[in-house]
């Protein structure tokens, strides 16, 4: 979700979202915040924090502001995982009023910190229960999901008369030896969410076989998605490894400005590797503008901002009846079985597995 993606904006202007590195950065502010309040002392800014990856379009913010009074201003970390410790380090004095881009790989850090004050969002009857992962105390509200997943080469695997690796298992074949790139868990968000499937997959004591058997068949490491997509993946055009760890929505937003579309998107994805990363929205405790945060979640489930983000983020909307773009429907990949791990599953094994997995791997 964060995701390191070089940026989910880079996955718009260029292939791919999610791919997030987990690094510190401050906090940019954009927008026009018109003032602090107005003459009756109500304020008449909103404030989000959130990633460097969110985007929306213009309009939708006008909408939004149009409709409740409110002036948007949007304050932009790095990335997910630094921007959650800046809400726990600023927890009770928050710098906004809501928070979206905290997923399921750090909820539970920032809901045991206590960063987020409960709040039941109207629309939420409209988003699934397996998204809902905080249904009975709503903390946070789902916003979008995404998919992690090995991404393959359809012209490498025509050409070679193989056929792509569906599974993890089919991963550690001889025919796919030193065919994989992936990011390193450590320093990227698809990284760790690659880990974190292997650790689904083959559960908390098996994963780590796993990856010897990975490493063994000539798995190669880089730091991040951008030079695993641009620089290693022959996908892009420029590297010699068919495989590589993106997203299920990476071949959509390959073609996004290709003329004339093509048939079918250049690369594909191996549906049995994907992991669900399911994005959240909060009210942060402490907020000026309570008010205000709670009108903006409710917009944020609404169909004109969730139908507005797969062309923005390259995400899926949280609500089922939102509109996909034709460019989703043809090129991109439904995946009906993702990989998943409970919240707390995450927190209590995520540092440990990290080190555990740079031992194996890295070093």
């Amino acid at each position: 979700m964060q995701f390191p993606i070089g940026g989910r904006t880079a996955r718009r202007t260029a292939v791919t979202a999610l791919a997030v590195a987990l690094g510190a950065g401050s906090l940019a502010a954009c927008g026009d915040d018109g003032g602090s309040t107005d003459g009756a002392g109500k304020p008449k800014t909103v404030t989000l924090v959130t990633h460097d990856s969110f985007a929306v379009s213009k309009n939708v913010l006008k909408e939004f502001e149009k409709q409740s009074g409110y002036q948007v201003k949007v304050l932009k970390g790095s990335d997910a995982g630094s921007a959650v410790n800046q809400a726990v380090l600023s927890k009770g004095n928050p710098q906004g009023d809501v928070f979206f881009g905290i997923d399921n790989t750090l909820l539970s850090r920032g809901l045991k910190n206590g960063i987020f004050t409960p709040y039941e969002a109207k629309d939420l009857a409209a988003i699934p229960e397996r998204l809902q992962l905080d249904k009975g105390e709503h903390r946070v509200t789902p916003v979008d999901f995404g998919d992690i997943c090995v991404n393959y080469d359809r012209a490498y695997f025509a050409k070679k008369k193989l056929d792509p690796p569906a599974t993890f298992a089919d991963l550690v074949k001889p025919q796919y030896k030193n065919l994989l790139v992936t990011e390193n868990a450590a320093t990227s968000s698809p990284g760790l969410g690659f880990l974190l499937a292997s650790a689904a997959a083959y559960g908390e004591d098996g994963w780590q076989d796993y990856w010897k058997q990975l490493k063994a068949n000539g798995v190669e490491v880089v730091d991040g998605w951008e030079q695993a997509y641009f620089d290693r993946f022959s996908g892009a055009g420029k590297g010699d490894r068919p495989l590589v760890v993106s997203y299920a929505s990476s071949p959509p937003a390959g073609v996004l400005d290709v003329k004339p579309q093509p048939k079918e998107a250049p690369t594909g994805v191996s549906t049995g590797t994907c992991f669900r990363q399911i994005e959240f929205a909060g009210l942060l405790a402490g907020a000026k503008n309570e008010e205000g945060g709670k009108q903006l979640i409710d917009f944020m489930l609404g169909r004109t901002f969730q139908e507005d983000m797969p062309l923005n983020m390259f995400v899926y909307p949280a609500r089922e009846d939102a509109a996909l773009p034709e460019l989703f429907t043809t090129y991109g990949t439904a995946i009906d079985k993702p990989l998943s791990l409970a919240p707390a599953t995450i927190d209590r094994n995520r540092e440990q597995w990290i080190k555990t997995w740079t031992s194996l791997v890295v070093r």
